[in-house]
């Protein structure tokens, strides 16, 4: 089976190549034949009912500032000229990343689109875990002051982070001594209109902050990111350190919790964040993490993941 296969991504000019998820998958897609372009999404247009974009055909290569040589660009009728479209753009997950998700809607039944746009739109990574709140720490959606004092009031300890943010961008922890508790609150009230987020901070984060990754609702492997001294964020694009790690039984127990709700909305390519027994966010958007895991393991979720496409297509 040969695909042509249209990745909606950042600059791919830019990406690490010994880091990016989705130089990775396409660096897979390339060593079985598929044909790829790449665009961006402000490239992504909708003209009474024809949807396309206007793309680079590429091919990577493991060569440092030159992860690819890309083509001329063309304009491509998603409908007719790929097979498959991987939304694969880094958030924030803002009215843009939102509105590129309505565009490829359009494309149901005709393309296949991973993840489904319709549910990365209504999925994002901090709120689908509410759908868990037994999985999850304690937590708190709000821009009411009152009820975030509360929350602190309650747990003492706790983490400050946007709601939409990606890349431990925004994250702060509040001990109980925090004389710049209001400060923070206030910048994030100045910055959009969005509630925050609030959890309750697990110790257990000093050890590390688990990122699980599933295809088609199922675990094929785990790494662990730990943080840097002094830090309480573990997110790799913050200096996270990665290291190998075993799925743990707590792991288990929660994929096997969100397999059904990620396969009914055909979330294919997942990762999941878990501190000690806790879930704290299910990216369905741009997950990262594969490069680490085949290093570590020697497992391919690369590999897995066209072996899941294909069977769909097939």
């Amino acid at each position: 089976m040969t695909l042509r296969i249209a990745v909606q991504m950042d600059p791919i000019s830019s990406v690490d190549i010994n880091g990016d998820t989705s130089f990775a998958f396409i660096e897979a897609a390339q060593a079985r034949g598929h044909k790829v372009w790449t665009y961006q999404p402000k490239h992504l247009s909708w003209s009474m009912g024809l949807i396309t974009a206007r793309a680079k055909p590429v091919t990577v290569q493991r060569i440092k500032d030159q992860p690819a040589i890309e083509g001329e660009a063309e304009t491509l009728d998603l409908a007719k000229d790929v097979d498959v479209i991987l939304m694969r753009q880094d958030p924030p997950f803002d009215m843009s990343y939102i509105t590129a998700c309505h565009v490829l809607e359009y494309l149901k039944g005709k393309t296949l689109v991973l993840n489904d746009p319709k549910w990365v739109r209504s999925s994002p990574e901090k709120l689908l875990p509410l759908d868990f709140p037994e999985l999850i720490p304690p937590t708190l959606i709000s821009r009411d002051l009152a009820e975030i004092k509360a929350f602190r009031a309650a747990h003492k300890d706790i983490i400050l982070k946007p709601l939409y943010g990606n890349g431990g961008a925004g994250v702060f922890r509040v001990k109980p001594d925090d004389g710049n508790f209001s400060s923070m609150v206030e910048m994030f009230f100045g910055l959009n209109r969005e509630p925050i987020i609030a959890q309750a901070f697990l110790p257990n984060v000093a050890s590390g902050d688990r990122r699980v990754i599933l295809i088609d609702g199922e675990p094929v492997g785990v790494i662990n990111r730990v943080p840097q001294p002094g830090e309480t964020r573990s997110n790799m694009h913050v200096g996270g350190r990665a290291e190998a790690a075993e799925l743990s039984a707590a792991d288990r127990h929660i994929c096997e919790t969100i397999a059904p709700v990620l396969k009914e909305r055909d979330l294919v390519f997942v990762g999941i964040d878990v501190i000690g027994d806790r879930l704290t966010e299910i990216n369905v958007t741009s997950p990262t993490g594969v490069q680490e895991l085949k290093r570590f393991s020697g497992t391919d979720a690369a590999v897995l993941f066209w072996d899941a496409v294909e069977r769909r297509l097939a």
